[in-house]
């Protein structure tokens, strides 16, 4: 029966940093027409170190727990770092998702792309993120 593990309930059930970031620095909103799921995430970046991460999300229970997840692996972690945060990493770190939700772990990484370009282009500080990444 156990189709969610215990880690993605956990996320879905109590989801951390959800919210917004006022003076976010970095804003990135993503969205997968096909199923619905729309995330935002806001960026607090001071030093090159990710100072706070919230996000908004508007979806299922695995979207949630993804966007939630994501967030707890970029937190107090280098910019350097969280560029690498790969969808696999979202879904390893929940024990998993069914390959069908997958999509989710995938939008939880263009997200913070995304809010990580929204960053460099506001600030100018070249932090590596190119168009064409942020953008696949």
């Amino acid at each position: 029966m156990a189709l969610y593990s215990e880690k993605v309930m956990d996320h879905f059930r109590n989801p951390r940093n959800v919210g917004v970031i006022e003076d976010a620095n970095g804003i990135g909103e993503v969205g997968n027409a096909k199923c619905g799921d729309i995330m935002k995430m806001y960026l607090k970046i001071e030093n090159d170190i990710i100072e706070d991460v919230k996000f908004e999300t508007f979806g299922c229970g695995s979207a949630i727990a993804s966007s939630s997840m994501a967030t707890e692996l970029i937190k107090g972690k280098p910019v350097s770092e969280a560029m690498k945060l790969t969808n696999k990493a979202v879904a390893e770190a929940l024990d998993g998702l069914p390959a069908y939700k997958m999509h989710c772990s995938v939008l939880a990484e263009e997200a913070i792309q995304s809010a990580l370009k929204d960053y460099q282009d506001r600030t100018g500080n070249s932090i590596g993120i190119n168009e064409d990444k942020a953008e696949e």
